[in-house]
């Protein structure tokens, strides 16, 4: 038997997702492989100057996630155990690219394990989306560039939107 074939309960994959790219939609596919129910908790994070509302962002991972059997999209304010708490949620689920992603993330991990005793699980995308980030997609669209293969369809209308991109773009699309 495969090792995903012992699924464990539920877990959650937290973050701004400011957007949310196919980088995000790959550890999701990966974590439902692990387990049963996986819920998007997009952050409404006051302190971080976003691009959209967190209603917005949900609503974009929604797009992503529909027909994908187990996962659920959620906003949440607040401390991520307490979400995990009110959620019946057992473990969080977190990507990391790069080293400098990796000890950051941990920090994070220790802590929430000195909080509420809960495990994170660090997962890499696959080498077709490692090299995508939420920061170089905004960047990419700012100058209503190429958006393919980074991002859902949804999310690219959101984007040229955002940045007045008329009729697909400029040049580079």
């Amino acid at each position: 038997m495969r090792y995903y074939e012992y699924k464990m309960k539920s877990a959650v994959y937290p973050g701004t997702f400011d957007p949310p790219h196919l980088g995000h939609m790959d550890i999701v596919n990966r974590a439902r492989k692990i387990f049963d129910r996986v819920v998007v908790a997009v952050a409404k994070s006051p302190r971080k100057g976003l691009l959209f509302s967190m209603e917005e962002r949900i609503r974009m991972f929604q797009k992503m996630v529909e027909g994908v059997e187990g996962v659920e999209v959620k906003g949440f304010d607040g401390l991520l155990v307490d979400f995990m708490e009110r959620e019946g949620l057992e473990v969080i689920v977190r990507g990391v690219r790069l080293f400098t992603d990796f000890e950051y993330e941990l920090q994070i991990a220790l802590n929430n394990y000195k909080l509420a005793k809960v495990e994170t699980v660090f997962m890499m995308p696959s080498q077709d989306y490692i090299h995508i980030s939420s920061t170089i997609v905004r960047d990419i669209a700012s100058y209503c560039g190429c958006l393919k293969g980074l991002v859902h369809p949804y999310v690219e209308e959101r984007l040229r939107e955002r940045f007045n991109c008329v009729n697909g773009g400029a040049e580079g699309t």
